[in-house]
């Protein structure tokens, strides 16, 4: 089921900003969390090139302008809340600035069999 949310429907945080999940097209891999304001997402609709807001540098950036790793971007969907987004793009190079496809190649252990009652 499709519903239209109206941009100015989409609820970002008190900073102006919004959580951005960048998932891969073809694969539906999880590439990447980045946040966005309205301005990267205009520019992302406006030009496909997925541009985000970067915290640390408090300036807008364009996913690859430094290292060639575009991401052209196919579809933007939103929650069902209208609180965060989900970019699919087509992935060029890595996406993680270590060099690697992913930014989520760590992993955490989990104990193999776990019980709730174990963790009351």
């Amino acid at each position: 089921m499709q519903t239209e949310v109206h941009m100015d429907k989409l609820k970002f945080n008190d900073q102006g900003l919004i959580p951005v999940i960048v998932q891969e097209a073809g694969t539906g891999e999880v590439l990447m969390l980045a946040w966005m304001n309205q301005q990267a997402l205009d520019l992302t609709i406006a030009t496909k090139r997925a541009t985000y807001w970067s915290r640390s540098r408090s300036k807008l950036w364009v996913k690859g302008e430094t290292s060639g790793h575009y991401q052209t971007v196919k579809e933007i969907r939103y929650d069902c809340d209208a609180d965060t987004l989900l970019l699919l793009v087509e992935q060029q190079g890595a996406a993680c600035h270590t060099g690697s496809k992913t930014c989520f190649y760590r992993q955490l252990p989990i104990k193999e069999e776990c019980t709730h009652a174990e963790h009351l």
